[in-house]
């Protein structure tokens, strides 16, 4: 655990902390140093690992007891995915309205090569096949328990759960996880076993896997049903039905510019823009536009990893749950803001806008999707930019 470098500690206890941003455009795979960090409670020790062992009970024909050694005698696999706290970019939402929770930048996410064996495979250890939708008892969701203890479960145990389909289908890639970049899990990220539930928010990716239930509704823990749900602008704590709308899962087109702060001093002329897209769903991202001239004209961005291609959605040759790290060097005639699509901010606009292979397209101002709980804040981002030459003279 290397919490000094991380710039920016967001709770000290639990401890949340996110790095600076561009530390993340530093390279396609996050260094688990890099990577955000998001607890909700004390992290927890697990040393004993001979006596280890996941559960795996519930709504199935034979209960078992797997060991580390049991899970890696199963096929392992290696997914490359990007998890991201459903919280990613909240500090920008309060800004419209007072939210509750973390106040993260957006640097709330990494993106990973994780290590281990499908929770497909696991679960016929049970005698669940694979593509079934339910058991033979009727279970339709897996339950994921942790060894972790937070106060909103009432000193128990933080729990989620992902419906039976999704865990069986080994197109979905949901891994038990004991390695993070060809490294054994440390205990930050999970040591020494985790969920990782790709194209879904963080918070289904359990941590410091304990059991594995197979039930017949979806988990009933705070974090599903009282917590992570997408709620419209007009609801708020005093009028607030939690029973109204469905645990949040796949998270909607992202994005985010690293290469400068929300206010960053450059100089007039050209200056390279570069950040991260991302798309949950395994749908990828079609294309990021850049425009310096509030949307007259507009280029397309280059995939920063891989030289001057342009963007190309490709789920049969692209890693489909990762982000891509776009750039584009763009003109600056003086302050400027960059931003994704249409800013009220007093200056020259430089816009980009991204849509994902889906059609999807992020929402132009974030009070339009601003709720309580400060989450999924993905409309269109903003930096300023001040032509630090002509601050230098005004002093002079």
């Amino acid at each position: 655990m290397i919490h000094k470098l991380f710039t920016w500690i967001r709770v000290q206890e639990p401890f949340n902390a996110e790095p600076p941003r561009a530390a993340l455009i530093s390279s396609y795979v996050t260094p688990v140093d890099f990577f955000y960090k998001r607890n909700h409670g004390p992290i927890p020790i697990v040393d004993d690992i001979e006596r280890y062992h996941v559960s795996i009970d519930g709504l199935v024909k034979k209960p078992v007891q797997l060991s580390m050694a049991d899970i890696r005698k199963l096929p392992k696999y290696n997914v490359t995915a990007t998890l991201q706290c459903a919280g990613n970019r909240r500090t920008a939402m309060s800004k419209t309205r007072t939210v509750k929770g973390v106040g993260w930048d957006a640097a709330a996410l990494g993106n990973a090569i994780w290590g281990g064996a499908k929770l497909s495979d696991v679960l016929e250890l049970v005698g669940i096949s694979k593509l079934a939708t339910v058991t033979s008892f009727g279970g339709k969701h897996v339950e994921f328990i942790s060894v972790d203890k937070c106060k909103e479960e009432n000193g128990g145990p933080y729990k989620a759960s992902i419906p039976l389909g999704q865990a069986t289908n080994p197109e979905a890639d949901v891994l038990l996880a004991y390695e993070m970049n060809g490294e054994v899990l440390n205990r930050d990220h999970g040591y020494p076993l985790r969920v990782v539930v790709p194209g879904v928010i963080g918070a289904r990716s359990v941590k410091w896997l304990d059991k594995i239930n197979v039930i017949q509704e979806e988990c009933q823990g705070f974090f599903m049903q009282k917590d992570y749900k997408m709620f419209p602008p007009s609801v708020n704590w005093d009028n607030i039905n939690w029973s109204t709308r469905r645990p949040q899962m796949d998270f909607p087109v992202q994005c985010a510019i690293c290469s400068l702060e929300d206010v960053d001093y450059v100089k007039q002329g050209k200056i390279t823009v570069a950040g991260y897209a991302v798309s949950g769903g395994g749908r990828g991202i079609e294309r990021v536009d850049i425009s310096a001239d509030g949307g007259k004209t507009w280029v397309e961005a280059q995939r920063h990893q891989k030289g001057s291609e342009p963007y190309v959605s490709d789920d049969m040759n692209g890693d489909k749950w990762a982000w891509v790290l776009f750039k584009a060097v763009v003109e600056i005639p003086g302050n400027a803001e960059v931003i994704a699509k249409a800013a009220d901010i007093f200056c020259v606009i430089l816009l980009y806008g991204q849509v994902d292979s889906a059609a999807n397209v992020q929402p132009e101002n974030v009070a339009d999707i601003w709720n309580l709980r400060g989450i999924l804040n993905t409309s269109w981002h903003r930096v300023r930019v001040i032509n630090a030459l002509q601050i230098a003279n005004s002093n002079l």
